[in-house]
């Protein structure tokens, strides 16, 4: 297995460094979603006048450093997109993802839940080590050692991302007993037609809020099961996705899991579920 061999000659195995370009081309095109994402619902008045978040930043860094923030930041919106289009279409790619690490780092200083923004600046970090990200949209196959560490790191974050979730997940008795996932759905469909920007917030089918969404035992058992297959799924796509056999019915089963994930909250998972369907790429040879 490639991943291993690549550890056992001190990261001297040669890989395809198409899988580093995609990824590239793949990073910058779910980053530009995330990006132009960023200028709806009162994203681009973020920091108005008067507003709550700019009172919050103030509270936080002061008025000096909040004011400089709400200064640089519509600016940076723009610049940020731009960066993450001409990442995808590989102009001056280190450029384009240097500045694009830095305008998904700024969210930082004003989001509450930035797990998105860390796995971003993590496997951004990690294209950021390979030796060649291509230019244009032209894809290099001949086997190089350039881009071997990089790709682990890769592997190394999305296993993490996995295990880690699944860690957290065994030890909730309520998301084991399906009675999370039950809750989540009932709540939804009760109070749905009050939520503002619902058809962009979330996107659960109307025949799983019917016949899942009434909190009844059977419902909850239904849940259950989902919650187990999901961390069935966590535990064992990584060293599927390593295994050329497996690879496929893995990639299938991640994406499929990413979309139902998605669904929950489109707007707040698109760059996770994008990213770390994108990173399967770097689990082939």
């Amino acid at each position: 297995m490639w991943f291993f061999d690549a550890f056992a000659s001190g990261f001297q195995h040669p890989t395809d460094p198409g899988r580093i370009q995609w990824f590239r081309i793949l990073f910058g095109t779910v980053l530009t979603t995330r990006f132009a994402l960023s200028f709806g619902q009162g994203g681009w008045d973020r920091f108005a006048p008067d507003s709550l978040s700019l009172h919050l930043a103030e509270q936080r860094f002061g008025p000096r450093r909040s004011h400089l923030l709400a200064g640089v930041y519509q600016p940076a919106l723009i610049i940020r997109t731009i960066a993450a289009i001409t990442l995808a279409a590989g102009l001056a790619p280190r450029l384009s993802l240097l500045i694009v690490l830095t305008g998904a780092a700024m969210e930082l200083l004003y989001l509450r839940s930035p797990n998105a923004v860390r796995y971003t600046l993590l496997t951004g970090t990690c294209l950021l080590l390979a030796g060649d990200l291509g230019h244009g949209l032209s894809i290099e196959h001949q086997p190089s050692t350039a881009h071997t560490w990089a790709q682990c790191l890769i592997v190394l974050i999305t296993t993490d991302i996995y295990w880690n979730s699944a860690w957290q997940k065994l030890r909730s008795p309520q998301f084991r007993s399906g009675l999370y996932l039950a809750q989540w759905i009932h709540t939804y469909t009760q109070v749905r037609d009050h939520l503002p920007h619902r058809r962009f917030q979330y996107a659960v089918p109307g025949l799983i809020r019917r016949h899942t969404g009434n909190l009844t035992h059977r419902d909850i058992r239904l849940w259950r099961a989902v919650a187990a297959t999901a961390l069935a799924a966590e535990i064992a796509l990584p060293p599927a996705l390593l295994i050329p056999q497996t690879m496929p019915y893995a990639v299938a089963a991640g994406i499929a899991m990413h979309a139902a994930f998605t669904c929950l909250k489109p707007r707040q998972l698109v760059t996770f579920s994008g990213l770390t369907a994108s990173t399967y790429l770097a689990f082939a040879s």
